[in-house]
């Protein structure tokens, strides 16, 4: 729980330094959007990058993008929208820089706990393996799989969300899975739940 306390408190900072002029009825608009949709953005810029410190940075960039552009957006039932089009933008200009390619060990420092019987330990487990086949999976595909799969959206909103074309989407989705099975082989069958 840190981390979001830490996103709060560096937003905070940000949102403290309020621009002369701004009404203060939209800042307060502004600060309860930010409380209500924190969490779900950060969530989603955990999927989208596999780490959550770059998550807490991606989520904070969008924030800030948002609240520098609130004044002017007419429509608020398009803000989440606009703010997911920004997470994922953020997401996909982070993994082009240089400084941040990684370089992939076999293993991971920190292996999993045995995994039993358990229904919590299976959800780790799966989620653990889908965050890491996630990581191979180049930027724009990965975008278009969590708008797609994760959070639930249709061809034609992951399409507005990405400013792309809903074929370039399909065509992305089709690469992104096939990326995916690529990477975790057999581990698939572990997602897939059991009927």
């Amino acid at each position: 729980m840190w981390r979001r306390a830490t996103l709060v408190a560096r937003f905070s900072v940000l949102y403290s330094g309020r621009k002369a002029g701004v009404d203060a009825s939209s800042e307060e608009e502004f600060a309860e959007f930010f409380r209500a949709r924190r969490d779900a953005v950060r969530r989603s810029a955990f999927l989208l990058c596999g780490d959550w410190h770059r998550a807490d940075d991606l989520a904070q960039g969008a924030f800030v993008t948002l609240h520098r552009h609130w004044h002017r957006i007419r429509d608020r039932g398009a803000t989440e929208a606009y703010l997911r089009r920004c997470l994922v933008r953020a997401a996909v200009d982070e993994s082009r820089r240089p400084w941040r390619r990684e370089r992939f060990v076999a293993e991971t420092p920190e292996p999993l706990a045995p995994t039993g019987e358990g229904g919590h330990a299976d959800s780790v487990s799966t989620r653990h393996t889908l965050v890491q086949g996630l990581r191979f999976v180049p930027a724009r595909q990965r975008a278009v799989l969590v708008l797609r799969f994760l959070e639930g959206l249709d061809v034609a909103a992951t399409a507005a969300a990405l400013r792309c074309s809903e074929g370039t989407v399909k065509s992305q989705t089709a690469r992104g899975l096939d990326a995916l099975r690529a990477v975790l082989g057999d581990a698939l069958d572990d997602l897939r739940p059991a009927s």
